[in-house]
Parts: C-alpha cells; structure tokens; sequence
C-alpha cells in the first residue's frame, strides 16, 4: 500500500467518514473513495471493517 493509503485506512480506523477524511487531507472525497478501493482491492476485502482488522493484524496501522 502507499503511504496515503496507509495515512488513509488510519483514519477510516479512527472512525473518520470519506468527507471528513478528504477536509483532513485537502483532497476531494471521491479521492479519498478511489483510495479506500485500491486498498479494498490489495488487501482483498469488501468492507472498512475486514481493511482494518487485516490491516491491523499485519502491522500496517
């Protein structure tokens, strides 16, 4: 995963929404969209909740 990816699955960790998350970063919540789906996609998942538990278990957060 990058870095923003990273940066962003900490936040969806914390409980942040894609709105609140794009205001944090400067960046457009349908970036913040496109990001949550690549890390959907490299960490094979299909919720918040499996990209950070997996996340977590592997040490990335």
């Amino acid at each position: 995963m990058t870095n923003r990816d990273t940066e962003i699955l900490r936040s969806v960790a914390r409980g942040y929404k894609r709105h609140e998350i794009a205001a944090q970063l400067g960046i457009s919540a349908g970036t913040v969209g496109n990001h949550i789906t690549s890390i959907y996609r490299k960490l094979e998942v299909s919720s918040n909740i499996e990209a950070v538990a997996i996340a977590s278990r592997a040490g990335m957060l």
